[in-house]
């Protein structure tokens, strides 16, 4: 009879560090890499919301740092002085999506700024964290993505271009890091209660004339679930992706959307 093995989700002694984590999704991850026993680094721009932040995470050892994702240099140099405290176990890389819009109608400069704040950042911490894991035999990285990976969204014509690429990167990175014991893996949320999803309903209110709440009720309306996600939702998804548990998990891409994405 085989033996049977209890899943492994403690992530004792492991060092996370999480991008975007001041609210949202981003947060809601980081509370729950804490919760599992890991210390975490938060990173977002700003410094007062990343200070209330810290007061949320269960648990100790935590800390912060600060980096506009706009600014690639910024990231570089958060990244030298986190590794330069210890290695990195587990990344996740998380950034605000650009603004919305018809792909029509975009400007030029807007694919390269938005593939810089996604893309590069990614690669920028990817490679700062990768010799620790490497050396440890062992590695986490989760990128939060967007469903638009499998099925484009209407209306986010940029949006919908890069986080494709990030997507191709991704597994790239997972076929190459894999005798290494790393894992790459994508979580694609839906419609999401965050920041963003308040930001991208008031644009579309505007432009039709409707209420954001009309808006949002919409969106939710075509979810099968019948409603938006909460980042918590989003978040269990990640931990478990960072956990030993996940070990043989990679190079996928995890929808969390109530059902929604109209594709396997």
């Amino acid at each position: 009879m085989n033996e049977f093995h209890v899943l492994p989700l403690s992530l004792e002694g492991k060092h996370a560090l999480v991008c975007g984590a001041s609210q949202g999704i981003g947060l809601a991850a980081a509370q729950q890499l804490a919760g599992l026993g890991a210390s975490v680094t938060l990173l977002a721009r700003n410094a007062e919301r990343l200070k209330e932040a810290l007061k949320l995470l269960p648990g100790s050892g935590h800390q912060f740092a600060t980096a506009d994702f706009q600014e690639p240099e910024q990231v570089q140099s958060a990244a030298q002085a986190i590794l330069s405290q210890g290695p990195i176990d587990i990344l996740v890389n998380n950034t605000g999506g650009p603004a919305g819009g018809p792909i029509s109608e975009a400007h030029p400069d807007a694919f390269l700024a938005t593939f810089q704040q996604h893309l590069t950042n990614n690669h920028i911490l990817t490679q700062a964290v990768f010799p620790g894991m490497k050396k440890a035999g062992w590695g986490r990285v989760v990128n939060v993505i967007s469903t638009s990976v499998k099925a484009p969204l209407a209306g986010l014509g940029v949006s919908n271009t890069v986080r494709g690429a990030v997507a191709n990167w991704a597994k790239t990175w997972a076929t190459e890091v894999a005798p290494f014991g790393i894992t790459v893996n994508n979580v694609l949320p839906g419609a999401t209660h965050t920041a963003r999803l308040t930001s991208l309903a008031q644009a579309k209110a505007q432009a039709t004339g409707q209420q954001p709440e009309e808006i949002l009720d919409a969106m939710a309306a075509k979810v099968p679930a019948g409603r938006v996600g909460q980042p918590e939702e989003i978040a269990h998804a990640i931990a478990f992706l960072c956990s030993p548990a996940a070990g043989y998990i990679s190079g996928i891409n995890l929808p969390v959307d109530g059902g929604r994405t109209p594709c396997l």
